[in-house]
């Protein structure tokens, strides 16, 4: 495969402070930074559907791209994690605390415990101190759903007191947002011509078989026909899907296949810097990613020459 120069990695000087309340392995949060430009000025509303960590969506919101930003997820016990970080941050960070303390005496037999209790009852800050504590942020599940990554033995977690000031500051930056579990399939049918949906879904390497990382894969076949609807309705989305691992001992690996180039979208590729997967497994590697832009989205944004000049940095020649 043959893959355009990415675009390379920026940093916008208005995130460097941006919170983030959960740790998440593939978050979004360094390509958050080419991503929140691509949002039009006029956003009514940002929809995240596969939200993770939500870090577009906090991005978008911390820079106030955007009148409000919606997160949602199939993943119910997630989403009851993220309304209680909306609602109640600094309850939730006394009842991370109090577990925080209580593993001292024994981590790993603790740590074991929790998620014992978490499978049972799917209480949120049980959640929070798993996602905190598991191995490289790194969510496995077992075939019943059940979460089962082990604990990470060299650390204990965020100190309760830097996770208090995450939960509180990104409850801020978030203040009027709403968290919810939804299918992404229902999110792209209701948004509106002012809204943009960011979509960031298991990608196809992972989506053809049960894959431990996904509470549900992602049929290819299903999820092209959805696309091509909200095309056809006119939805401004962005799309994260697959990509390339460069890995310099073994060449080029590739995710997946591009999308039907029928449908129309603008595909970009950007530098997403080191492979985490790569990482956990010993072998580093520059990971590109695709990211793909509905034609209702590229002429909000002035057309592809724009959308180019927003990734690179630069002014766009002026229309002839």
């Amino acid at each position: 495969m043959v893959v355009p120069a990415p675009f390379p990695p920026r940093r916008l000087p208005g995130l460097a402070d941006v919170p983030h309340a959960i740790p998440y392995q593939g978050s979004k949060r360094q390509l958050a930074h080419a991503i929140v430009p691509l949002l039009p000025p006029d956003t009514a509303r940002l929809l995240e559907p596969f939200a993770g960590s939500a870090a577009v969506a906090i991005a978008a919101r911390h820079l106030r791209i955007g009148e409000t930003a919606e997160i949602s997820d199939v993943n119910e016990p997630l989403m009851r994690l993220w309304q209680r970080v909306l609602a109640e941050p600094l309850d939730l960070a006394a009842d991370y605390e109090r577990l925080w303390h209580e593993q001292l005496a024994d981590p790993k037999a603790y740590y074991d415990a929790v998620r014992t209790r978490f499978n049972e009852t799917h209480e949120p800050h049980c959640l929070l101190y798993l996602l905190a504590r598991c191995v490289k942020a790194a969510v496995r599940y077992n075939r019943e759903g059940g979460f089962n990554q082990g604990p990470d033995r060299r650390r204990l977690g965020a100190r309760p007191a830097a996770m208090r000031a995450r939960l509180a500051a990104t409850a801020r930056v978030l203040t009027g947002c709403r968290a919810y579990a939804a299918d992404y399939a229902d999110v792209l049918n209701r948004a509106e011509p002012a809204d943009v949906v960011y979509l960031d879904p298991p990608y196809q390497g992972v989506s053809q078989a049960r894959d431990h990382r996904y509470m549900a894969g992602l049929p290819r076949e299903a999820f092209v026909a959805r696309l091509r609807a909200a095309v056809g309705r006119g939805t401004s989305f962005l799309l994260s899907y697959d990509g390339l691992s460069r890995d310099p001992a073994s060449g080029e690996r590739s995710y997946g296949e591009p999308l039907p180039a029928d449908l129309g979208l603008l595909h970009l590729h950007l530098d997403a810097g080191t492979s985490s997967q790569g990482t956990l497994n010993g072998r580093p590697a520059r990971t590109i990613e695709s990211l793909y832009l509905s034609p209702a989205l590229v002429t909000r944004l002035g057309g592809p020459e724009a959308v180019h000049a927003s990734l690179a940095g630069t002014p766009a020649s002026p229309a002839r």
